[in-house]
């Protein structure tokens, strides 16, 4: 009869670790998915702004476009 007495309190424990165990989990799933998402909105932002400076400043720039000029026929360097 003694058993049966303290049944419902080892019940109520092991479902009180269990809830304590289920909401810690439930927390960590939520901030990890909250890092998850800043991580994505992050991403899409930096690769945006990366569009936009490759849009802004292309490589085919007048510098780029400009002929090779051998600068080694000046006066410092002996190639007479």
């Amino acid at each position: 009869m003694l058993e049966f007495a303290l049944f419902p309190k080892v019940l109520f424990v092991s479902l009180l670790e269990q809830t304590s165990i289920v909401t810690a989990l439930f927390i960590t799933v939520v901030f990890f998915l909250i890092l998850l998402i800043l991580g994505w909105r992050k991403s899409y932002l930096l690769k945006k702004e990366s569009d936009k400076l490759n849009k802004t400043f292309s490589l085919d720039s007048d510098e780029n476009k400009k002929s090779y000029r051998d600068f080694t026929e000046g006066h410092l360097y002996d190639n007479n």
